[in-house]
């Protein structure tokens, strides 16, 4: 505030000035208002600028609902026949596990077990015994060819199919000679075998004739040119002279066999026929002047005898006749 007077400063409250003197009451101090606050400025938010519209994919229209339409009725199918013991049924024939016993020791037979429908050949005049749910069919099995094929590998011209009509049916088969029987079970790999070796298979097996590789094999070999070979898928009996033994050869190894004790041996062996060495060998050594080797990979099946040695030692026995 100033002295309205002398104009000098004076404070808000004095009564009057302290330099002229003048008398400050009743004067109107004037109010001096304070500046209303000035609001801060408004944040403004910052918009990302909006993506174009895109364009909408039209909506397909609805497909027209379908009417469920019942199927049309299907006729039951027909009742299986059940075949009678002395009627042959008509199969497609597919191998299966056979269930079968061997038995006997040295002069062995073997049982097999067949259900309906299961079959099972062998050589004319192999059975030995059967039940009665199992018929018989002798045929020349694959044709004349092959038959004539078997023949001269040692089995006969026909052969008879057994197959059973009912289920739990037992046929056994007996081997021809003292022996072993072995079961072979093939899965499309090929045995080949001595003459005469073939006992039964199921028919899914074929039997055929192996004709052996050089000549020298075919004369020394000890089974000769033809030889006996299983193909297949199934179960495959063989009749063993003797006493059976299984070895596996690893590929490059041989072994040598005397004529005659090789009685089967899968395709992959290696058959030859090999040429004593030594000539006191040759005449003393009793083993003849050639033998067997087989060479592997492979497994192959030897026994212990042969039927011409066997009949051999008993040449001695056999009466002789007395002249008169």
């Amino acid at each position: 505030m100033f002295c309205p007077k002398c104009g000098k400063k004076l404070n808000d409250d004095a009564q009057f000035c302290g330099s002229c003197g003048t008398s400050l009451a009743g004067r109107v101090q004037p109010v001096i208002q304070a500046a209303p606050p000035v609001a801060p400025p408004p944040i403004q938010k910052i918009v990302p600028p909006m993506a174009p519209p895109t364009m909408q994919q039209p909506i397909p229209p609805a497909a027209p609902p379908v009417m469920a339409q019942t199927p049309p009725p299907v006729a039951p199918p027909p009742p299986m026949q059940q075949a009678m013991p002395n009627q042959m049924p008509q199969v497609n024939y597919q191998p299966t596990n056979l269930q079968f016993e061997i038995f006997g020791g040295n002069l062995p037979g073997v049982t097999i077990k067949l259900n309906q429908g299961e079959s099972i050949y062998t050589e004319s005049g192999g059975m030995a015994w059967m039940n009665d749910g199992i018929v018989m069919e002798t045929n020349m099995k694959g044709g004349l060819m092959k038959g004539l094929g078997r023949m001269m590998s040692g089995d006969s011209l026909f052969v008879a199919t057994y197959t059973s009509t009912l289920p739990n049916q037992e046929i056994t088969i007996a081997s021809s000679f003292p022996g072993d029987i072995v079961s072979i079970k093939l899965e499309g790999q090929s045995i080949i075998a001595q003459k005469s070796a073939f006992l039964c298979a199921q028919p899914s097996v074929t039997l055929s004739a192996h004709i052996a590789k050089g000549v020298k094999t075919g004369l020394f070999g000890g089974e000769g040119f033809i030889l006996q070979k299983l193909t297949g898928m199934g179960h495959v009996f063989l009749e063993i002279d003797g006493s059976l033994v299984e070895r596996v050869l690893k590929p490059g190894e041989r072994l040598k066999v005397d004529t005659g004790n090789v009685a089967a041996f899968e395709e992959s062996v290696d058959y030859q026929a090999e040429m004593v060495k030594g000539f006191k060998n040759v005449l003393f050594g009793g083993e003849g002047l050639f033998l067997t080797t087989l060479t592997g990979p492979g497994k192959v099946w030897l026994q212990t005898m042969t039927l011409p040695g066997f009949a051999k030692q008993l040449i001695p026995f056999l009466p002789k006749p007395s002249g008169n």
